[in-house]
């Protein structure tokens, strides 16, 4: 009873405070049936065609959390190793999943929840986003354990 108060009390505060920051969610999440933007290079295969993992971000507008990974780590994310391994798709928690994805945890109920996916069936997940830290550890945690050539991190 304690520890949903306290979530209740977190997200609160969260939402008063995230607009202050630059949290707030101004703009809808990007359209992922969107043309690429012009910087995008073109040409070349996608990531996402040469890798048999993918990363589904299963997110929804207004999601706090979400702004949050994806101010924090959006940017970067296709240039890490981890990127690189399994790109990044996106997916809406009210639309049906993207053609090809075989969700094995079941439906999605939090955002941002991160799918990762071998040739199209879910592997592994985390749902939330609370730190950097605590996401890259998972994500090289599940990849790892797939068998994914990591770059060892002490390099």
């Amino acid at each position: 009873m304690f520890r949903e108060f306290a979530c209740a009390v977190f997200l609160a505060a969260v939402m008063a405070v995230g607009p202050t920051l630059g949290l707030a969610d101004t703009a809808p999440a990007p359209d992922p049936a969107a043309p690429a933007p012009a910087s995008a290079p073109t040409g070349d295969p996608t990531p996402a065609a040469q890798s048999r993992f993918r990363l589904l971000m299963i997110e929804q507008t207004g999601c706090v959390y979400c702004r949050m990974w994806n101010h924090d780590l959006g940017p970067i994310y296709p240039k890490t190793p981890e990127g690189q391994i399994a790109p990044l798709e996106r997916a809406d928690l009210h639309k049906p999943m993207p053609e090809g994805v075989t969700l094995t945890g079941g439906k999605a109920i939090y955002t941002p929840t991160f799918v990762l996916l071998d040739n199209g069936t879910e592997i592994a997940r985390i749902e939330g986003y609370a730190s950097e830290d605590f996401f890259w550890g998972l994500l090289g945690q599940a990849l790892q354990k797939a068998g994914a050539d990591l770059p060892d991190p002490a390099q």
